[in-house]
C-alpha cells in the first residue's frame, strides 16, 4: 500500500514578511501566454512556476538537445571524439540541407564534417542536416537513432518523452512535455560541462555562411548562454534556455507561443521574475533527519530519513504562501535494512503546487528484530491490513 506521511514540518513552517500588498501581487500573478511552461531552479530545482508542465506537446528543434546529449554521452564515454568526422549523405542532405527549405547548416553533399562542427551546426545553426549526419554517424540510420534517443531518455528518468528522429520533424509521436526538458537540460548542464558551451556561441559559419544563434536569449543581458528554440506548425514557437546571475542558474521551457516576438518577450520577463522574485533558504542540512519511516521486523519499530546532502529551496521573497512537506514511501518497510539505502522521496508544495521532490535514504541500519518483535509487527500489520480491507470496501 502505498503510504503517506502527511504532516506539517516543522522546518517548513514558515512563512515569509509581507512587504507590501503590491509586491506580494506582483510575485502570484506572472502570467505568459504560452500553453506550455516551467521555470525551474537549476541547483535545488525548485519550480517557480509552471503551467500545463506534465502535459505533451510537440518540441520541434529543441529535440535536438535530445539528440546532442547522446553525442556528448558518447564523447564523455570516449567512443566518440571531437576531430571524427561523419559524412553528409544524401538522405542528410535532401531532408535537412538547404534545398529541403527548413533550417540548415548548408553542409555539402558526400563532404565530410567533424563532430565539433556537427555540434555547431546542431546547436548555434539549428540544422536539420547537421542532426541527420550525427544521428546516422552514431545509429546508422535515424530511425535507430531515434530508439537510442527514447532509451536514453527512459535511462534519465523522462518518463514521458517519446523522440522519433533527430531534429525535431513533426510526427503525431513525437512528444515531450516542459518538465522533462527542464530534467534534460539540468542533467545536460550538470554532466558534460566541457561541452556545454557550444550553447552559448553566438555564430556559426559553415560554407562560407555566417549564422547567428537562434536564442533570442542570448542577446539580452540575462546572463543567458543556451539552450535552444523550435518553431514548427505543430508545437508554436518554444524555448528551452538557461540563464545565471550572481551564481544562480535558472532553466526556462515554454512552448506554443504563436510569435517568435511573444517568445521573446515573455521569456525575458520570465527569467527576470525568477531571479527578482525568489530567494534561497536551506530547509535541512546534510544532518538533518528529514523524517521517519516505519520498518517491518526490525530491531527498532522505525528508521530516520535523510537527504543527499542539505536541501535548499528557492521561496518566493514577499509572499506569505506556506511550505508542506509529504514523505512518500511504499511501507513499511522491511528488515534488514542498510544504512544509505533510497527507501522513500520528500515533495514539497507551495500551494497546490508541488515544487521540489527528492529522494529519502535510511539514516542507519536496522537488523532483524527478535521472534518476538517480528511476531507482533506481523500481528500489527495483519491488523491493519484487514482495517484497510473494510476501509476500501465502503
Amino acid at each position: 500500500m502505498r503510504q503517506l506521511i502527511s504532516k506539517l514540518l516543522r522546518a517548513l513552517a514558515f512563512t515569509l514578511p509581507l512587504v507590501s500588498g503590491v509586491e506580494h501581487a506582483q510575485a502570484q500573478t506572472v502570467q505568459t501566454s504560452a500553453p506550455f511552461a516551467l521555470l525551474m531552479d537549476y541547483e535545488s530545482g525548485t519550480v517557480l512556476f509552471e503551467k500545463a508542465a506534465d502535459d505533451l506537446m510537440a518540441p520541434a528543434s529543441t529535440a535536438k538537445i535530445m539528440t546532442v546529449e547522446l553525442v556528448f554521452h558518447e564523447l564523455a564515454q570516449g567512443h566518440l571524439k571531437l576531430d571524427d568526422t561523419f559524412p553528409i549523405s544524401e538522405n542528410a542532405w535532401r531532408k535537412g540541407g538547404g534545398v529541403a527549405g527548413g533550417s540548415s547548416m548548408f553542409a555539402v553533399l558526400n563532404s565530410r564534417i567533424s563532430i565539433e562542427d556537427l555540434l555547431r551546426g546542431v546547436i548555434i545553426q539549428s540544422g536539420n542536416d547537421a542532426a541527420i549526419a550525427l544521428a546516422e554517424g552514431v545509429a546508422g540510420t535515424e530511425d535507430a537513432f531515434a530508439t537510442l534517443m527514447t532509451r536514453r531518455a527512459r535511462e534519465l528518468g523522462l518518463e514521458k518523452s517519446t523522440f522519433t528522429n533527430p531534429w525535431g520533424r513533426g510526427d503525431l509521436d513525437m512528444k515531450v512535455t516542459a518538465r522533462e526538458m527542464a530534467m534534460l537540460s539540468a542533467h545536460l548542464i550538470r554532466t558534460y560541462p566541457q561541452y556545454y558551451h557550444y550553447f552559448g556561441e553566438k555564430e556559426f559559419t559553415w560554407n562560407k555562411i555566417r549564422q547567428l544563434n537562434r536564442n533570442p536569449l542570448l542577446n539580452m543581458e540575462l546572463g543567458a548562454d543556451g539552450l535552444k528554440t523550435g518553431d514548427i506548425k505543430e508545437s508554436g514557437f518554444g524555448l528551452v534556455g538557461s540563464a545565471v546571475q550572481n551564481g544562480q542558474r535558472l532553466i526556462l521551457v515554454v512552448n506554443g507561443f504563436k510569435t517568435a516576438n511573444d517568445r521573446a518577450e515573455d521569456s525575458r520577463r520570465l527569467i527576470n521574475w525568477g531571479f527578482r522574485a525568489f530567494e534561497p533558504k536551506v530547509i535541512f542540512t546534510d544532518k538533518d533527519i528529514v523524517g521517519t519511516a516505519k520498518v517491518f521486523g526490525g530491531e527498532a519499530g522505525e528508521v530516520g530519513l535523510v537527504a543527499n546532502g542539505s536541501i535548499k529551496l528557492l521561496v518566493p521573497r514577499t509572499s506569505g504562501e506556506k511550505l508542506t512537506g509529504k514523505i512518500i514511501y511504499s511501507g513499511p518497510l522491511v528488515a534488514p535494512l542498510e544504512q544509505g539505502k533510497e527507501v522513500a522521496h520528500l515533495r514539497i508544495s507551495r500551494g497546490n503546487t508541488q515544487i521540489f521532490d527528492a529522494p529519502l535514504f535510511t539514516a542507519s541500519a536496522i537488523a532483524h528484530g527478535t521472534l518476538s518483535q517480528r511476531a507482533l509487527d506481523a500481528g500489527t500489520e495483519f491488523g491493519l491490513s484487514l482495517f484497510r480491507q473494510l476501509v476500501q470496501k465502503k
